[in-house]
């Protein structure tokens, strides 16, 4: 399918765990997943061709980053956890509503979980989010036009900010690279926050999903504030130190893991 790539669940596992403890030899790979080390050099040789991972003396580590993570990757980290978010999302959309999608690899994840919903209008500067939703017969399907960044698969820029503007639409559902303590939301680029601030403005109800690993992530770019959104979905309680911001406000938080255990 567009938008996703060929790797096995044991390769994705492996670029997992590798980008989380920033280094992993063959022979720990090996162990821990109790196959061959010959096995884990094929698993890992495709992740480097990928551009996922990079061999080191050793073993493997994350690629340097020259700003985000590849999407490739970011694809492919923390799935199970996005994926709990995702249908938690879904389950509070209903049929025939309109949506716009933001960029990133957590709303294209949302997109998947709405597939069984009907009559959806789909607006949207995400390519892959576009592809998934064009499956469904019943969905209206809406793109921004202007410039595409390839290894994204999106459009940003002033066209794509005007895109949004044009409509208005029951839910906003976007992500963010990073949140810093203080309940600033943080991206890498100035395109990112103007488009999202843009669906933020031509939502009747604006959803946030992004999972733990975003809670005190870097990024340099500011836009905005956690209290600005109607709802947050993630899937672990957000830390203290972050729901300081949130008190008196209006904001609700979803914890996917909550929700879906019944606590």
């Amino acid at each position: 399918m567009f938008g996703q790539i060929d790797i096995s669940k044991r390769q994705a596992e492996i670029a997992d765990l590798v980008q989380k403890a920033g280094f992993a030899s063959v022979e720990e790979l090996a162990d821990r997943f109790e196959v061959t080390t010959q096995t884990i050099r094929r698993d890992v040789n495709g992740l480097c061709e990928l551009g996922i991972l990079r061999r080191t003396h050793g073993g493997v580590e994350p690629p340097a980053p020259a700003s985000n993570i590849h999407y490739s990757t970011r694809q492919i980290l923390n799935l199970p956890e996005k994926q709990l978010i995702a249908n938690l999302v879904a389950s509070k959309v209903e049929n025939s509503q309109s949506l716009a999608f933001s960029i990133g690899t957590t709303p294209e994840i949302v997109m998947q979980a709405l597939m069984a919903h009907d009559k959806l209008a789909i607006f949207t500067n995400n390519l892959n989010v576009a592809f998934t939703a064009s499956i469904n017969p019943s969905y209206q399907v809406t793109i921004a036009g202007g410039r595409l960044r390839h290894g994204d698969r999106d459009v940003l820029g002033a066209a794509a900010q005007a895109f949004f503007s044009n409509y208005k639409v029951d839910i906003g559902i976007f992500g963010v690279a990073g949140v810093d303590e203080d309940g600033t939301l943080l991206d890498f680029h100035e395109d990112e926050v103007a488009a999202r601030q843009s669906i933020l403005a031509n939502c009747r109800k604006s959803y946030l999903v992004l999972d733990h690993s975003k809670f005190g992530r870097n990024a340099h770019v500011r836009g905005g504030q956690l209290s600005d959104v109607d709802a947050i979905f993630t899937d672990r309680p957000v830390p203290a130190e972050f729901l300081a911001s949130l008190e008196g406000t209006r904001t609700e938080v979803f914890v996917a893991e909550e929700e879906n255990t019944g606590q």
